[in-house]
């Protein structure tokens, strides 16, 4: 301001304003600053010092301290005395920043944040479960993991009602077919009654694999599977509603296997969640890069920035990475054994499970496209019919 009244005193003060980008609104509001306004004075039926005072040691009393303003009002209108209204009482406790829960009773203490890191495949997974609507109100629960890395589907089912017993299946089928060692994966869920059930607290005890919970009330913790779930409900050929189990196991089946080697994942620098999670990036990637140089070489003019290159992927990815050093501090991967329901949980009457095998997928992209997996029965009741996953 004091740079553009001294060049405006040479050149005029619009000029001035615009060489220094100064506006002269500003200018002008400068050279006439707003006064402070008066106090505000104090009305003469105000209470003293002395008895705010008092009404403070009242509300802060031993018998009246764990009581809000209105509860005190109210007693000592009963008791035949008077202060001032429990409006008065709140602004009391303001002015000493006292306006808070009185109540001498339990909190609960802040959830830890969930920090979890993944380098590669199968190291870190996610699981939710979804409602299918069904005829007649009817509704079937699809259960899904994914590999928070690539993006892959590694198992799938789909059920009649919401179990730990079948999502122990799941995961028990889940970790065999893909081979994981003890110590070498993190589950994650959010918190339904079958993620932390003891059914399922034991079985990753049981195989040696970490288990971490979102916050409560906070399902961007499970982002990616919740992300997963809207692909899949946002698809052009996704019903109002299934007519039986037959036609969402077959309709979950084309699905996972679009989603799984024919889906390329922005998050994937445009590869398959197949591509990435059996290790043929750098094949994929070379292939696309001799796209790019011929297409370079054709038509150098019409890439301005140079020789294009393919996407890179990603090295790590995150849940709720740390962004402060308090947040690496506070990093939590969960335990096994911790936030275990006791609660038992009935058995499906109907089950579909999908487990792709591994073995298959280590040699083509189309190969990929055509492989099917073995299925086993998991209950002696169950229906016959099982869906399959390309």
């Amino acid at each position: 301001m004091e740079a553009a009244e001294a060049l405006g005193k040479r050149v005029s003060v619009s000029e001035a304003c615009h060489v220094l980008g100064v506006p002269r609104s500003s200018l002008y509001r400068a050279r006439k600053p707003k006064a402070m306004p008066d106090p505000r004075p104090t009305p003469s039926r105000a209470l003293s010092q002395e008895e705010k005072a008092e009404v403070r040691a009242r509300l802060n009393s031993e018998r009246l301290c764990d009581y809000a303003p209105r509860e005190v009002y109210g007693t000592l209108l009963d008791e035949g005395t008077y202060y001032c209204h429990w409006r008065t009482m709140y602004r009391i406790l303001e002015e000493h920043n006292e306006v808070r829960e009185r109540r001498n009773q339990c909190r609960c203490p802040a959830a830890a944040k969930p920090a979890l890191e993944a380098t590669g495949p199968n190291q870190l997974w996610s699981w939710d479960i979804t409602r299918l609507k069904g005829p007649n109100g009817v509704q079937y629960y699809l259960y899904v993991i994914i590999d928070v890395f690539s993006r892959y589907v590694p198992g799938w089912m789909i059920a009649r009602r919401e179990s730990a017993e079948l999502a122990e299946e799941l995961i028990r089928e889940t970790c065999a077919k893909q081979g994981i060692e003890p110590d070498q994966l993190t589950l994650h869920a959010d918190r339904g009654s079958a993620m932390r059930s003891k059914t399922v607290a034991q079985l990753l005890i049981n195989l040696g694999v970490a288990k971490s919970h979102s916050r409560p009330y906070t399902p961007t913790d499970n982002a990616y599977s919740e992300a997963q779930f809207k692909t899949l409900k946002y698809r052009p050929d996704y019903p109002d509603e299934f007519e039986g189990m037959r036609q969402a196991r077959h309709w979950a089946c084309a699905f996972f296997g679009w989603y799984d080697h024919e889906h390329h994942h922005t998050g994937l620098a445009l590869m398959t969640p197949a591509t990435v999670h059996y290790g043929q990036v750098e094949s994929v990637r070379e292939k696309r890069q001799q796209t790019l140089d011929a297409a370079y070489a054709a038509h150098p003019e019409r890439f301005v920035g140079g020789r294009p290159k393919s996407p890179q992927l990603p090295e790590q990815v995150w849940i709720n990475q740390p962004t402060t050093e308090y947040d690496a501090v506070t990093h939590s991967a969960g335990s096994a054994a911790s936030d275990v329901d006791r609660e038992g949980q009935g058995r499906s009457s109907s089950l579909a499970l999908s487990v792709p095998d591994a073995d298959p997928y280590l040699a083509t992209p189309q190969q990929l496209l055509i492989q099917t997996s073995k299925m086993r029965i998991l209950h002696p009741k169950l229906e016959p019919e099982l869906s399959q996953s390309r």
